[in-house]
């Protein structure tokens, strides 16, 4: 989710819930660069089982945006979930209109939805980790708490998938550090970005989360919406009219590039 200053209760919750959990110790280019900046090599299966913290496929540190799509490639990421309300209607969605979408989920959300996450893998989309209580000024705090952040979420994610591992790790608003991006890697968790921040969590309206694609797609190849954090049926209603017509004009959806 990208980094803003209003509306921040619900996740003022999750941090809160997320003070029981037991913790573990342990920009935008032109496609053509981003394209440059990562590797084609192929993606191990989205259902592949794993334990975290074991034998897994090292990636690169660099943050990724560009498409295995190719250069009509979109990919199409969803934040903050899972939640009961919001969740089923975006996959309903993904469904109508044969697209996958990588979603970036919370620890905590995780861990409280685990019939959602298992739903997400059993439709064919990829997990990306997004921290335990999505705290935005992890970039501010110790390495220790950002392991914490970053690991616990992880374990939290397989264990509520039935052992599907995430695949990348997306800091919450963005708050990337040399150390989180490292770590995550270590763990086969390719750092994500976006390139079009939709803003649908302001609730904008449909129309408005619409023309903001349409206006920002030439930034880049990765959409960010949000399938929590409140009332998400702009975000239902902008996917419905956005799908079809990005297929419309040629293009086809992806999986951010590992």
């Amino acid at each position: 989710m990208a980094r803003h200053s209003g509306g921040r209760s619900w996740y003022g919750k999750v941090a809160g819930a997320a003070l029981g959990v037991t913790l573990l110790a342990v920009g935008a280019s032109v496609w053509t660069a981003q394209a440059d900046s990562v590797g084609a090599s192929s993606s191990p299966k989205a259902t592949a089982p794993a334990t975290p913290g074991g034998d897994v496929e090292q990636v690169a540190v660099t943050i990724v945006h560009a498409s295995d799509a190719g250069a009509r490639g979109v990919n199409i990421t969803i934040d903050d979930g899972p939640d009961p309300a919001w969740t089923p209607q975006v996959l309903d969605v993904l469904r109508q209109y044969g697209v996958k979408a990588t979603f970036c989920v919370t620890g905590t959300q995780a861990q409280a939805h685990p019939d959602l996450v298992k739903k997400v893998v059993a439709a064919g989309h990829r997990l990306c980790d997004h921290s335990v209580s999505h705290d935005t000024a992890m970039d501010k705090k110790s390495e220790a708490y950002q392991a914490k952040e970053i690991l616990d979420a992880e374990r939290m994610i397989v264990e509520a998938s039935g052992g599907v591992r995430p695949m990348y790790y997306r800091a919450p608003g963005g708050a990337f550090t040399p150390y989180s991006r490292k770590l995550a890697a270590s763990h086969g968790m390719r750092p994500l970005g976006w390139n079009v921040d939709t803003k649908d969590f302001e609730r904008p309206g449909t129309d408005a989360i619409v023309a903001t694609v349409e206006r920002e797609l030439p930034n880049g190849p990765t959409l960010l919406f949000h399938d929590a954090g409140g009332d998400r049926s702009q975000t239902v209603e902008a996917l419905r009219r956005i799908l079809p017509s990005l297929k419309e004009q040629g293009y086809a959806f992806g999986f951010p590039v590992r």
